[in-house]
């Protein structure tokens, strides 16, 4: 029983990463009050470029710089639009998620019709000495890729950012009370422009997990909806950082027991008493894979209303004369 734990743990902690970066992305946006729908759009934007970049330079180094600047060149568009233009931030979302989806699906068609390239490689695994010989726990924790172990850093980072500097408080501020921070000389506009940008430099980072870390090829729609599972996880972790880690983990373990359900051989559901079978039913592959997004439903039906979001959250800003 401690192996399947331990393997679906060793499996997990990668599948949060982009949840994690996703969810800080929202983190950061939405507490400056901004609501960010194009967490999506922004990592599958960045997992597309940020492979670009590693084909034709061939430096890891250069993919995740051009991951992050994509996710941050997405995050900008969606700041102009909901704050300069004051356009509706759900709206705006959805043409983040439209044009990253169309954009890099007709590019990839374009330039790698035959597949992706040969002798592209992924950014090494580091296993951290000592520690990942610590029975069970140290492949759990100590044996992951740089952006793994960079996403739970994030983490703690952002906490600081938060509660810990002047420009964390200026953040919760704005997205709080827009109008009385402006008048205590903080500058709305420049805060939740920095804020959706820093967002988008994370979701970026969320992206590059896909093409950098994870596997050396790009696919079409490969983010595969995990942008709206760490907005889910930005909502029931409650718009904190260690939330949000909570949540994106919770959410990866789902993801990870239908797969190792099925390593396992678990087909059926059986009640067996007194050595007689009652019911033995058999269980479709597809209702396993069905699991994380049913969790994620009755998760946020239970969580939504217990959570309260920014007071200002997904409110345009107009400064006063």
């Amino acid at each position: 029983m401690l192996d399947v734990i331990q393997s679906m743990l060793v499996v997990a902690l990668p599948a949060a990463t982009p949840l994690i970066f996703g969810g800080l992305s929202g983190l950061f946006s939405e507490r400056s009050g901004v609501v960010n729908i194009a967490i999506e759009g922004m990592m599958l934007a960045a997992a597309f470029f940020g492979f670009i970049v590693g084909v034709r330079t061939g430096n890891l180094g250069l993919a995740l710089g051009g991951a992050v600047v994509t996710g941050m060149v997405m995050a900008s568009l969606h700041a102009v639009l909901s704050i300069a233009f004051r356009v509706d931030q759900i709206i705006s979302g959805t043409v983040i998620n439209v044009l990253a989806i169309g954009l890099t699906g007709y590019l990839d068609r374009k330039l790698y019709p035959s597949g992706a390239p040969a002798g592209q490689r992924t950014l090494p695994e580091i296993e951290i000495p000592l520690l990942s010989d610590i029975p069970f726990f140290g492949e759990i924790l100590f044996r992951h890729g740089v952006i793994v172990y960079a996403a739970f850093v994030a983490v703690v980072v952002a906490a600081v950012v938060l509660y810990r500097t002047r420009w964390g408080l200026r953040v919760r501020a704005v997205g709080e009370h827009p109008l009385a921070a402006e008048t205590a000389g903080i500058s709305v506009y420049a805060v939740r422009y920095a804020s959706v940008i820093a967002g988008g430099a994370l979701a970026g980072l969320g992206g590059a997990y896909f093409t950098l870390q994870s596997i050396p090829q790009f696919q079409p729609l490969m983010t595969n909806g995990r942008g709206f599972i760490a907005l889910a996880a930005l909502i029931f972790g409650k718009w904190t950082p260690f939330g949000v880690l909570g949540a994106a983990l919770f959410f990866a373990i789902a993801e990870t027991i239908p797969s190792t359900l099925q390593i396992q051989g678990v087909h059926s559901i059986a009640l067996e008493v007194a050595g007689t079978t009652l019911f033995d039913v058999a269980i479709p592959y597809q209702v396993f894979g069905l699991l994380p997004y049913v969790l994620t439903i009755l998760v946020l039906a239970g969580a939504v209303g217990r959570a309260v979001p920014p007071a200002a959250v997904g409110q345009p800003y107009t400064r006063k004369a």
